[in-house]
């Protein structure tokens, strides 16, 4: 089997301070990468985790603070990666925020803030990195969303955020080709909110999955590393990671 090597090579991953962004980042930083970990409010996870895996090998990682609401910092993250290590060879876009946003009462700012990080950042990021990801014939990974196909209630507008994000992925990876892949990964249900789902909810969803069971983290994280390692012909795709949820949405 044809495999990419990633010892030495270079990823930014943005959201990366906390839960599903961090376990991408120990795995991809476990198989051998350097890290440019972007975090906005999470200072204090995100210095941790850069400290952890800077022990394990020191130079490794470099820390990137910004909003990604702020169209301008964007490029920025891209110059300050190459700054740091000198190329890029991964985009992880795994930075979302998340809530709902019921009809009736959703704000512009609402509409701008869940457009911002789960569509129009992972744009003008892959923009930005687009010159330095062809040099190396890199990879971009999307962090998509089950739910950008069947909709969530109440969630319309994080839903169709994630429904362009699915386009995106599809749409650079022909912009991008023959050079850079661009692949998704959609979880399922991975993680509870960090608002929280009462225990009824929590079951009704689990119902769903034929699993049977919630998945973790290094579910995603393991299938990030197997799109940017292990799947040299894999392009323009979106994997469901769900347990099989989304077969009966």
């Amino acid at each position: 089997m044809e495999h990419i090597t990633l010892n030495g090579r270079v990823a930014l991953v943005t959201g990366a301070a906390r839960r599903i962004g961090a376990c991408i980042a120990r795995t991809l930083h476990a198989a051998g990468m350097n890290l440019a970990l972007h975090h906005r409010h999470s200072a204090p996870a995100a210095a941790a985790l850069a400290a952890e895996l800077t022990a394990q090998r020191p130079g490794s990682v470099t820390l990137l603070a910004a909003d990604l609401q702020d169209a301008a910092r964007l490029a920025g993250l891209i110059d300050a990666t190459l700054a740091a290590f000198g190329r890029l060879d991964a985009l992880v876009n795994n930075a979302s925020s998340f809530y709902p946003t019921p009809i009736g009462s959703t704000t512009e700012a609402q509409w701008d803030e869940l457009f911002a990080s789960n569509l129009k950042a992972p744009f003008f990021l892959a923009q930005a990195a687009a010159p330095a990801l062809r040099a190396t014939r890199g990879a971009i990974v999307n962090l998509v969303d089950i739910h950008a196909g069947p909709p969530m209630p109440r969630h319309t507008v994080y839903c169709m955020a994630k429904a362009g994000m699915a386009m995106l992925t599809r749409s650079l990876a022909l912009e991008l080709a023959p050079d850079v892949r661009v692949n998704g990964v959609a979880p399922g249900a991975i993680l509870w909110p960090e608002a929280g789902a009462g225990s009824a909810a929590q079951a009704a969803i689990l119902a769903r999955v034929p699993l049977g069971r919630l998945g973790n983290p290094d579910d995603i994280a393991r299938t990030v590393l197997f799109l940017l390692r292990d799947a040299p012909y894999v392009t323009g795709q979106v994997l469901a990671v769900d347990g099989g949820r989304s077969l009966s949405m």
